[in-house]
């Protein structure tokens, strides 16, 4: 699992992914997280709230896209083709607010 991760930087992510194995694996990569301690813990930690609502954003930009019909069913079979039309959602995204 640890392989397919990113081996600096940051990792904000929900309490869904509240493993201590992804905790372990993170921590020994030098990735730092920002994730949320599930309601029943067996280990209790700590996070920095005002790095985890940035993850709010990036949330709201992903719904945003959605909001394109072609992108939220994925029609394009290929990444290229997906990721170009990607770029002229973004560009109505910010051209729109």
């Amino acid at each position: 699992m640890a392989a397919h991760l990113p081996s600096k930087g940051g990792l904000i992510a929900d309490v869904t992914y509240d493993a201590l194995k992804l905790r372990q694996d993170l921590a020994f990569r030098g990735t730092a997280s920002v994730i949320p301690t599930h309601p029943t813990p067996k280990h209790k930690w700590s996070i920095n709230r005002q790095t985890y609502k940035e993850r709010n954003l990036i949330e709201r930009m992903f719904c945003r896209l959605e909001d394109f019909r072609r992108i939220a069913t994925r029609y394009d079979k290929l990444a290229r083709n997906f990721a170009s039309a990607i770029a002229p959602a973004a560009v109505v995204i910010c051209w729109a607010h």
